[in-house]
C-alpha cells in the first residue's frame, strides 16, 4: 500500500476522444485519490471524486502542488496522446524520477495521423513546431522519407512551409486537424497551398516523400 501511495501514475489520454481511452487509463483514474490534468482532458472522464489539480501554463505550480500530495493517496497525472511524445510526462518524470513514476501509454495524434493516411510511422522522424520554430539539420532531416511535424500556430505554417520547400524533393503534404474529434479533417495540400491556411491548434503535419505512396 505504502509503494502505491508513493507512486505517481502517469495516465495518456489518446487524441482527445473519449473512445480513445484506455480501459487501463481509466482503471488507474478511477483509483486515483488526486488527478492533475488540463481542463480539456478532465472533460473526457467522469468525475470520481478525487481532488483536482489543474495543469495550466504555471507548470512549476503544477509540479509543486503534485509534491505535497505524494503519498498522502494515489495521484493520477493526465497527459494528452502518449506520454512519450513531447509531453507533460516528460516533466513529471525529471522531476520526481523514474522510480516515482509508472506510465500508461496512449493513443498519440502522430500515430493517428498515419493511421489516416494508411502508412507505418516506425521510420518517421516526428518535430515540435507547436510552441517554438525549431532548429532542424535539413540535409539530415530530407533522407527520411516521413516527417510528422506538431503544429498549431500561424508560424508553425510558416516554419513548415520553409522547411518542406528545403526538403527539395515536392513531398505530399496530409494536414491533419482536430484527430478523432467531431470536426476531425484530414486533406492534403501542397506548397503553394500552405501559407494561405487557417489551421487549429491541434494539427499534425505529414511530409511523406512521394515514392512511399505510389
Amino acid at each position: 500500500m505504502e509503494q502505491e501511495l508513493n507512486k505517481i501514475v502517469i495516465v495518456g489520454m489518446g487524441p482527445g476522444s473519449e473512445e480513445y481511452i484506455t480501459p487501463a487509463a481509466l482503471k488507474a483514474i478511477d483509483g486515483a485519490d488526486v488527478v492533475a490534468g488540463s481542463k480539456n482532458l478532465f472533460n473526457l472522464i467522469p468525475d470520481n471524486g478525487a481532488q483536482k489539480i489543474f495543469v495550466g501554463a504555471d507548470i512549476e505550480k503544477a509540479l509543486g502542488l503534485i509534491e505535497e500530495k505524494l503519498g498522502k493517496g494515489k495521484i493520477a497525472v493526465l497527459v494528452s496522446g502518449d506520454p512519450g511524445i513531447y509531453s507533460f510526462a516528460k516533466l513529471v518524470i525529471k522531476k520526481f524520477g523514474v522510480q516515482a513514476c509508472r506510465v500508461i501509454p496512449g493513443v498519440s495524434s502522430v500515430q493517428t495521423a498515419f493511421a489516416r493516411v494508411g502508412l507505418d510511422w516506425l521510420d518517421a522522424k516526428i518535430i515540435s513546431v507547436h510552441a517554438a520554430n525549431p532548429k532542424v539539420d535539413i540535409v539530415e532531416t530530407a533522407r527520411v522519407g516521413k516527417i510528422a511535424l506538431l503544429a498549431g500556430r500561424k508560424e508553425s505554417l510558416e516554419w513548415i512551409w520553409s522547411f518542406a520547400k528545403g526538403l527539395k524533393d515536392n513531398r505530399r503534404i496530409f494536414m491533419c486537424e482536430n484527430l478523432c474529434l467531431g470536426n476531425e479533417k484530414v486533406y492534403e495540400t501542397d506548397l503553394s497551398g500552405l501559407p494561405g491556411l487557417t489551421i487549429p491548434s491541434r494539427t499534425i503535419v505529414l511530409l511523406i516523400r512521394r515514392d512511399i505512396l505510389e
